[in-house]
């Protein structure tokens, strides 16, 4: 099983939209970062004496704080959105030869998520599904009774998970803000304790 924190962030592209009938003109950002908590299980299968494949399903649960600036007269307005993520990543786990009790490894992988907690009505909108390509090393630890693997990962979004789309907006004012933005990508950095 495993256990960690995580850091997600939204990458936020503005197109500098202004609104023709008031002026406005909505720039969004990522303004602040909390640690989220991720929890899973490992399976391994070995292919090669170095090389393994890894399946890992694991819930990350977290926020991400936007921060939207009116360039007209500084006015701003927050949203926090709140994401609890089921996530499949498979990865390719190189490993180092084992010296002593330390194996030192690099990975590499592909990660499919869901986020169960997607909201109508704000002022923007992600989609549910999400694919990250993620990279990252770690070190196995032998002891006594176990073995203690921790992990860095970075997770580089794949895809463009702002809808654009808004139906489920009852105050159409809040469709300026979706205008305002051409694409949102998730990245994350997490780091987990394997207990195996």
């Amino acid at each position: 099983f495993m256990i960690g924190l995580h850091n997600e962030s939204l990458h936020l592209k503005n197109n500098g939209l202004t609104d023709p009938e008031t002026g406005d003109q909505w720039l969004a950002s990522n303004n602040r970062f909390d640690p989220g908590f991720t929890v899973g299980i490992l399976g391994e299968w070995r292919l090669h004496k170095h090389i393994g494949l890894r399946i890992l399903p694991t819930m990350h649960f977290g926020t991400k704080h936007v921060a939207f600036r009116n360039q007209k007269n500084d006015e701003r307005v927050f949203q926090d959105v709140k994401s609890t993520y089921i996530s499949f990543p498979f990865d390719i786990k190189f490993s180092a030869p084992r010296f002593n009790n330390y194996r030192p490894y690099f990975m590499a992988g592909i990660n499919l998520m869901y986020d169960l907690t997607t909201k109508n009505d704000q002022y923007i909108k992600l989609k549910p599904f999400n694919s990250f390509f993620e990279i990252g090393f770690g070190c196995d630890y032998y002891l006594p009774f176990f073995k203690l693997i921790p992990e860095l990962k970075f997770c580089f979004g794949l895809n463009n998970i702002l809808e654009k789309n808004r139906k489920d907006l009852q105050d159409k004012t809040k469709e300026i803000f979706t205008r305002s933005i051409d694409n949102a990508r998730t990245n994350m950095i997490v780091l987990t304790l394997y207990f195996e």
